[in-house]
């Protein structure tokens, strides 16, 4: 059996192709994906652990938890406790740490790093060895620093130059006195790093005195953990804790699995749609192969062969298919693995130097899902060839499904799809978080049910092409009747292309109307003209909303300060905003009360106020970070959005208890309104700050939208495999129609049908049976689009349904074309028979 199992796998390579194919680029899909994650982190790991050669024990200051009245708070890391550190037995020197945001900007303005990966931090002395200098000195003074090779390779900086920062707004000029080399992994994943002298940096970073983390060296013979214990008796107790380098290490590369894990998981879960799409392929190949056999199996069960024997020996024909595929997969997968970490640099994402890693986990993983996926696939039709009785085989009496069969087969599909819809509807009524398991059940329960109705669907959708079909004579008649021939092989085909225009579909629906619902709570939230904020979301100084004020043509302004509080023994951050102006800068929609933000009287938003009862002209007490308390008086209770909401006083009530005020946002309205002039004006009293951001409404919610964009775009690529796969599937079912129905065509050739009116059967054949695939997909996608909105319309009030029309057409001309495509090959193949040779076959 085996022999004849590897006998008929070599006698139909042709027609095993595109099932090779599918499984291949599944593997190809998943390997890769292994190959991309663990490179990278192993990369960044390496890179990281580096950044611990020159510690040994890391001293950080330990948060202090708070009481019911007692605002929670990090004590400093003073002075002192670095000149203890140093002293402890055991430590050959400790260096005090400093760091924060600093964005440099480029020869021509442009932020460098992209904001999120820009530190700042402190050159320890004239000799620090954790940034060997490579060229010039160690800063001195508030007029100089050093920056990272990689920026000034990147910017064009040499020794000398003068260059544009920002630590929290204001622009500062220091002269570049040294450009150092580091392993630091924001450095490496192409952020920036700049360096002064320590009392620059605890003076820019708002840390006078103090500092981050201590760093300390171990004496020769003194082991991390003699040190650690050293550390832990000498310094203050319960203010500090002591971490050793090995088990940072330990922590930072967890902290890089994790990170990648998400990543990871996102594109294994895109490689499973392909190979779920792969199976229908798989599974359609094996149909007809074991159909075109039957005769043949028949005699191999007429001579002895066992059901079990049969079965095995289609399990035998796909485990070697599988095995060809997965080897085949896991090669290209290196390739994808190698060319993604490539890409990564074209598009500026920098990551370190490093091998590419092919664990063993990779090479099991690709092979055992090639394998299995195939064998998984082709075992239901080996053993319904396996069930047919030999004589009945023989006798050609075996493919048609009894009337049994298919009603039990559509009474399934009915209850699958009845149970699918039911629990998407009743997930849309749940609150948000609470609705996301039930509707991933029920979308499941309702794709398998719609699956197992394709059969049944096909034969009315179909018919409804029947109009147009007609226009293209003998050969539209024909395509129709071939496509709903064999319904099964259709809807599996459909089915293939199905699953990947749902999720497209789908994804751009929540996109368009998460578009719309930004730019409407932009819009009636917010009467500012500008938003002005930092780059990467840190606090703006208190300078920054100073400036503004007295720039002509800005008539108000309120910064947006956070600051945590203790009110009835929970946290909550208060907002700090500039009373007299707020109203004129918000249009809030106000359910109670007067909106009115002076003195002790504050505004509430509906949630807030919800959780702790409070309504208008409610009391409560606050107790301020400084630890004072004082009671508020709630004027109103307005709408919160994602935008704005919280608790807001006046910024003149709670400046006074807050030891280092910042902004995160600041408001502002001109006498002009928004324009591009307006706009470059305020940017230019700003310093023309590359760290500083100046949105007005549209830059804020166009911002937003770049993230959903961004990801749609991933998502369209990503789901571009499972179309390809799916396009193979239309491939190979219409070449094996075309192999089965040799004679009916060459009939067809001898009674007068030319080779156009084959090829154009062929082709619309493949239309139709795209078409409906398509048709089911952007009409299961819409409705998971709507059914998903409405989880988000729960906690999104702006949020409403938007159909995306123009592009819904899009994907339905993508369905056409890719029949018409996929029947290319098929369709030349058809007309190229032998008329006479095609009639003789059997």
């Amino acid at each position: 059996m085996f022999r004849t199992a590897l006998r008929n796998v070599l006698a139909h390579k042709a027609r095993l192709l595109m099932t090779v194919l599918a499984v291949m680029l599944g593997v190809a899909f998943v390997s890769g994906t292994l190959v991309f994650t663990n490179t990278i982190s192993n990369a960044f790991q390496n890179s990281s652990a580096k950044g611990f050669d020159q510690v040994d024990v890391a001293v950080q200051a330990k948060y202090q938890d708070s009481d019911r009245d007692t605002v929670g708070k990090t004590p400093e890391l003073t002075q002192a406790m670095l000149d203890t550190s140093a002293k402890v037995p055991g430590a050959a020197s400790a260096t005090g740490v400093v760091n924060g945001f600093t964005a440099i900007a480029d020869k021509k303005g442009k932020l460098i790093g992209g904001g999120f990966q820009s530190e700042g931090g402190n050159y320890w002395g004239d000799k620090d060895s954790r940034y060997p200098l490579k060229s010039g000195a160690a800063p001195h003074g508030s007029g100089e620093v050093a920056i990272d090779s990689e920026t000034a390779k990147r910017a064009g900086y040499k020794v000398g130059d003068t260059v544009r920062i920002s630590v929290d707004g204001p622009v500062l000029t220091p002269r570049i006195t040294g450009i150092f080399t580091t392993d630091d992994g924001n450095v490496a994943a192409g952020g920036s790093l700049a360096l002064f002298d320590t009392a620059t940096a605890q003076k820019l970073f708002g840390k006078a005195g103090t500092y981050d983390e201590i760093d300390v060296k171990a004496a020769a013979g003194t082991s991390q953990a003699a040190l650690k214990s050293a550390l832990d008796s000498a310094l203050p107790k319960g203010q500090t804790e002591t971490t050793t380098a090995k088990q940072l290490a330990d922590d930072q590369a967890e902290m890089i699995a994790s990170s990648m894990s998400g990543l990871k998981s996102g594109l294994l879960v895109f490689a499973g749609i392909a190979l779920f799409v792969g199976t229908f392929i798989i599974a359609n190949t094996f149909t007809m192969l074991v159909a075109q056999r039957t005769k043949e199996l028949a005699l191999l069960r007429a001579v002895g062969a066992s059901r079990r024997q049969v079965t095995r020996s289609v399990l035998l024909e796909a485990f070697v298919v599988g095995a060809i595929a997965a080897v085949a997969g896991l090669v290209a997968g290196i390739g994808i693995g190698a060319g993604l970490r490539a890409l990564m640099g074209t598009i500026g994402a920098t990551v370190p130097d490093g091998p590419l890693v092919i664990t063993p986990n990779t090479v099991l993983s690709a092979l055992a899902v090639g394998i299995l996926i195939t064998m998984l696939a082709a075992w239901l039709p080996g053993r319904r060839a396996a069930k047919i009785p030999p004589v009945a085989a023989m006798s050609s009496v075996h493919a048609t499904a009894t009337a049994k069969s298919l009603v039990l087969r559509n009474t399934l599909g009915a209850l699958f799809s009845g149970a699918g819809i039911a629990v998407v509807i009743a997930a849309t009524s749940m609150s948000g978080s609470d609705g996301q398991a039930p509707m991933g059940i029920g979308a499941v329960l309702l794709i398998i049910g719609v699956f197992i109705l394709t059969p049944l669907l096909s034969r009315p959708l179909i018919a409804a092409a029947a109009p147009v079909l007609r226009i293209f004579g003998i050969s539209g008649k024909l395509a129709r009747q071939n496509s709903v021939r064999n319904p099964r092989r259709t809807a599996a085909t459909a089915s293939a292309l199905m699953i990947g225009l749902t999720l497209i579909t789908g994804m751009t629906v929540m996109a368009g109307s998460l578009q719309q619902a930004i730019d409407k709570m932009a819009s009636s939230a917010i009467s500012a003209d500008y938003i002005v904020s930092m780059a990467n979301g840190n606090q703006l100084s208190p300078d920054v909303d100073k400036t503004l004020t007295t720039t002509s043509g800005v008539t108000e302004t309120s910064p947006l300060r956070n600051a945590p509080s203790r009110i009835n023994g929970e946290t909550e951050f208060l907002t700090g905003v500039n009373g007299s102006a707020i109203g004129k800068l918000t249009d809030l929609k106000v359910d109670s009360g007067t909106f009115k933000v002076a003195g002790t009287q504050v505004v509430v938003d509906d949630d807030t106020a919800k959780s702790h009862g409070w309504k208008a002209g409610s009391t409560f007490t606050t107790h301020y970070e400084d630890g004072k308390a004082q009671q508020l008086t709630v004027s109103a209770v307005y709408e919160g959005n994602a935008l704005i909401r919280g608790i807001m006083l006046d910024n003149a009530t709670l400046a006074p208890h807050q030891t280092d005020p910042a902004d995160m946002q600041i408001l502002v309205k001109t006498a002009d309104g928004a324009s591009s002039s307006t706009k470059d004006k305020l940017e230019k009293a700003l310093g023309s700050n590359p760290a500083v951001k100046v949105q007005d409404k549209k830059d804020l919610s166009d911002s937003i939208a770049q993230v959903f964009t961004l990801i749609l775009n991933m998502v369209y690529g990503l789901l571009a495999m499972a179309v390809i796969v799916a396009v193979l599937g239309v491939i190979n079912t219409l070449a094996m129609s075309v192999f089965e129905r040799s004679q009916e065509i060459g009939m067809l050739r001898a009674i007068g049908l030319d080779r156009k009116g084959i090829k154009r059967m062929v082709r619309l054949e493949s239309l139709v049976i795209s078409l409906f695939g398509g048709v089911l997909g952007i009409g299961l996608g819409v409705f998971f689009g709507w059914a998903a909105g409405e989880l988000i319309g729960s906690k999104m009030a702006t949020y409403e349904l938007v159909i995306p029309w123009a592009r819904m057409a899009l994907f339905l001309l993508l369905a056409g074309t890719v029949g018409v495509l996929a029947a290319l090959w098929p369709a030349r193949r058809a007309a190229k028979l032998n008329m006479l040779s095609a009639i003789k076959s059997e």
